[in-house]
C-alpha cells in the first residue's frame, strides 16, 4: 500500500512560509518600536542629568533652558514616532495571526486526512489478513479431510 500523502502539501507550505515571512516583519516592527522606546528612556535620563548639571549657576541657564527645549521637542518627536511603530505592530500582529490561523487550518486538515487514511489503511490491513487466515483454514480443512468454510 503506498504512503500517506497530502494533495494539499504545495499549498500547506506557502501558507508556512507566508507566516514565517509574517512573524519576520512583526519582530521588524517590535525591534523599531523598542529601539524608540530605548530612546525616549535615554532624552529623559538626558534631561534630568542636564537638570542637575545646571544647579542654579545663572550664566548657564540660557544653556540649560535651550538643551532642555530641544531634548524636550525630540521627547515628543519620539513619542510621536512610538505611536505611528505601535500601530504598525499591531498591524504586523494582525497580520501574523491570520497567516498563522491559515495555516493551522490547512495542519489540522492534513492531520484529519492522515488520521482517516491509518484507519483506511488498517482496516485494508485486518482484511488482508483475515483473507490470508480464512485461506489457511480452507486448506488446512482440505488436508484433513473436513469441508471448507465459507
Amino acid at each position: 500500500m503506498r504512503s500517506f500523502s497530502f494533495n494539499l502539501e504545495k499549498v500547506l507550505d506557502l501558507r508556512k512560509y507566508r507566516e514565517q515571512e509574517t512573524e519576520i516583519e512583526l519582530g521588524r516592527a517590535i525591534g523599531v518600536l523598542t529601539q524608540i522606546e530605548h530612546e525616549i528612556q535615554f532624552v529623559a535620563e538626558e534631561r534630568y542629568r542636564a537638570g542637575e548639571q545646571f544647579s542654579g549657576r545663572s550664566p548657564s541657564l540660557r544653556s540649560y533652558l535651550l538643551y532642555a527645549d530641544r531634548l524636550d521637542r525630540l521627547k515628543n518627536r519620539l513619542l510621536s514616532d512610538a505611536a505611528l511603530a505601535e500601530q504598525k505592530v499591531d498591524e504586523a500582529r494582525t497580520i501574523f495571526i491570520e497567516a498563522s490561523r491559515d495555516r493551522k487550518v490547512l495542519d489540522k486538515l492534513k492531520e484529519k486526512r492522515e488520521e482517516e487514511y491509518k484507519k483506511f489503511a488498517l482496516a485494508e490491513e485486518t482484511k488482508i489478513l483475515d483473507d490470508l487466515a480464512s485461506g489457511r483454514q480452507r486448506v488446512a480443512s482440505a488436508k484433513n479431510g473436513s469441508p471448507a468454510l465459507p
